[in-house]
């Protein structure tokens, strides 16, 4: 089977697309793509989807996703990490309970200005390649979502957490945030994804360790949704995009499977009619 997903446990120093190259020579594929950018200083969970799974990456990189971070305040940084160089130091020294109070007071909804330093495209360029050349191109402010911050420690101006997000959510962004509040400066200087969709750290595997015996089933990752079993008048309508009448569920997402158990991929009810979102 090479239809399906990977969970690797990206190390540090890698970029995400040195990971997709060596999933393609490993596994012997040339179809993979990872749901989800890692920048080369974090470490941590990088779904990868292998050929006919691609087409259900929208699924993964609209999921929320949770980190274990660790920030340094009392400078702050060009990239809002330690990679970066530092542009402003302060002496300011605020107390544990302030730090964790203005860290806290990010939890709900806000709007977050995206780093400079960031994959975003403006004109059809990454946001870093203008950086890099001394051009810093402001984003708007985007609309995020922080569900819950735990697991808070401090100690020598250096506090970690856990934070579970929305998607589009920059950790850079948060540490820069909290600095701002603070009026002392932070920056990023550890970050490992520990989930994302359904799927949490503890399953990864090492990129070394990968093989097809690895690749979780499209229909697997989709076990958070209830399924529909549709006979096969239906899956020839299902398929073909023609309407199905559901009367007795729920407007939702559901699996989709023929009466022989072959998953054919995802449907929506609306309206009490079933029609397909995506296609195996």
């Amino acid at each position: 089977m090479t239809d399906g997903f990977i969970l690797i446990n990206k190390e540090e120093g890698k970029t995400s697309n040195d990971v997709v190259q060596e999933a393609k020579k490993i596994l012997k594929v040339k179809k993979v793509g990872h749901l989800g950018t890692l920048d080369p200083i974090a470490e941590g969970l990088l779904i990868l989807a292998i050929n006919k799974a691609t087409k259900f990456s929208s699924y993964f990189l609209e999921s929320d996703k949770s980190y274990e971070v660790k920030l340094k305040l009392g400078q702050s940084t060009d990239t809002d990490d330690s990679s970066g160089k530092v542009i402003f130091e302060s002496n300011i020294n605020p107390s544990e309970k302030k730090i964790q109070e203005n860290l806290f007071s990010f939890i709900g909804e806000s709007m977050q200005k995206p780093p400079f330093f960031s994959a975003l495209k403006y004109q059809g360029k990454p946001l870093y390649k203008y950086a890099r050349e001394g051009q810093f191109i402001e984003k708007p402010a985007r609309k995020i979502f922080i569900k819950k911050i735990n697991n808070f420690e401090y100690d020598e101006k250096v506090c970690s957490f856990t934070v579970y997000c929305s998607k589009g959510t920059y950790i850079r962004s948060l540490a820069r945030d909290l600095g701002e509040k603070l009026k002392c400066g932070a920056h990023m200087t550890s970050l490992r994804r520990v989930s994302q969709h359904n799927f949490n750290i503890s399953e990864s595997v090492n990129i070394l360790e990968i093989s097809k015996e690895k690749i979780i089933p499209i229909e697997k990752a989709f076990n958070n949704l209830n399924k529909i079993i549709i006979n096969s008048e239906d899956s020839k309508k299902f398929i073909n995009g023609v309407k199905n009448i559901y009367n007795n569920n729920f407007d939702n997402l559901y699996r989709i499977l023929n009466n022989e158990g072959i998953f054919l991929g995802i449907g929506q009810i609306k309206e009490n009619h079933l029609k397909h979102k995506q296609l195996v």
